[in-house]
């Protein structure tokens, strides 16, 4: 049988949710028999992992589109790396014969541009929500909907913040993550902390940026602090590239707020599973809606009651009340109501744990997703848009 390619755009070669599915992603084309050739555009954490699982890489800029690059300058470097990636991945298409492109993000336009030139089948798999400018989202969509086959959505947050795309041409497919690493893990961050056992320890993981609530979770830990003396929280999590400048500021209002003494933050890390066995209670209060927060899953899956934001895709991963809460995204006052239940029983944040740990094995499990994707693939490999090549 003739071997069938599939090539892989991406955009990112960090290790956080998105990468992480890309890697579950490439398992599942290598289960149906697909030969994947990804194209990062720099070395990473993510390109060490792919190339040990044995997943071919080539490292290409090929034009990722970033809000900071919405510029003159950061428009001409973009268009710059779209030209000369196009023609240096077209000759590859055909030396290769690929027979399917798979774009994990909407940041990667170069996909699209080829699957208009070869017609070849092209998949759009989507783990954003875009809500402005109103410009850019209304080129993007329609830049979408000239160039796919399907597009798969990480969540229906993600489906509904899509207009002017077929319904039947959106899928709704939820991450799943690999659970065991996450039950197994037992690793006593207090001690590399340097806090007390008897501390409750109240952490989020997430990349640091405007839009994730670090700000937002320094405010609750302020407010919180006053009526518990006897909390620590951690932060977890490098910038963006080009926010950098974010740790400073971070840094200062923790200073403001005087939390210098109860607030830890580790930097990027890698070990997540062990960073969340050690916490009591997790949250990740993002102030925009989130596609479908892995960190949320992952908690869950760890055991830990959950704090997330009322929007986006985590409205769809907690259940308040039975495996955590969920609370408003610009209310810290009202946000620390539901700290206080978990704060105050420590039988409540046992049994949320264990309800949303068992909620991840049920729906958002490795298996399903791998199911569920080989599903889509085939479907578009038999059932392709009839694009002629320009």
């Amino acid at each position: 049988m003739k071997e069938r390619k599939v090539l892989v755009i991406y955009g990112s070669s960090d290790l956080y949710g998105a990468s992480k599915n890309l890697i579950r992603s490439l398992e599942g084309f290598k289960r149906m028999g697909w030969k994947s050739i990804s194209v990062l555009p720099h070395e990473g954490p993510l390109v060490e992992i792919m190339e040990n699982l044995g997943f071919e890489v080539i490292l290409m800029e090929h034009g990722v589109l970033r809000r900071q690059n919405l510029n003159p300058i950061g428009l001409l470097t973009l268009f710059g790396q779209i030209f000369s990636s196009f023609f240096k991945l077209s000759a590859l298409i055909k030396k290769e014969k690929i027979s399917l492109i798979y774009t994990n993000s909407n940041a990667n336009s170069i996909g699209g541009l080829l699957k208009l030139r070869h017609g070849i089948p092209h998949i759009w798999h989507i783990h954003e929500i875009i809500e402005r400018p109103k410009w850019f989202k209304y080129l993007l969509e329609r830049y979408i909907k000239g160039t796919e086959d399907r597009v798969i959505c990480v969540s229906k947050a993600v489906i509904n913040n899509f207009s002017g795309i077929k319904a039947e041409k959106l899928k709704l497919l939820y991450n799943g993550i690999g659970t065991q690493p996450y039950a197994k893990a037992d690793y006593d961050l207090k001690s590399e902390i340097g806090i007390p056992e008897n501390r409750l320890l109240i952490g989020m993981v997430a990349r640091v940026n405007l839009w994730k609530g670090q700000f937002y979770f320094l405010e609750i830990a302020s407010l919180l602090k006053k009526k518990f003396p006897n909390l620590h929280f951690v932060m977890a999590g490098d910038a963006f590239p080009g926010y950098e400048y974010l740790y400073d500021e971070v840094r200062d209002l923790t200073q403001k707020l005087g939390l210098e003494d109860s607030l830890t933050n580790l930097g990027f890390r890698l070990d997540i599973p062990e960073i969340l066995s050690g916490l009591d209670i997790f949250v990740l209060p993002s102030i925009l809606p989130d596609p479908l927060p892995t960190t949320v899953l992952e908690g869950m899956a760890a055991a830990k009651p959950v704090i997330a934001t009322r929007h986006g895709g985590a409205a769809e991963m907690v259940i308040a009340g039975e495996t955590g809460f969920l609370i408003p995204w610009d209310n810290p006052q009202e946000a620390v109501l539901a700290f206080e239940k978990l704060i105050e029983s420590a039988e409540l944040r046992e049994k949320l744990g264990k309800a949303g740990q068992q909620r991840v094995n049920d729906y958002f499990n490795e298996e399903k997703y791998l199911e569920n994707f080989g599903i889509l693939v085939s479907e578009v490999v038999a059932n392709p848009t009839n694009s002629p090549k320009v």
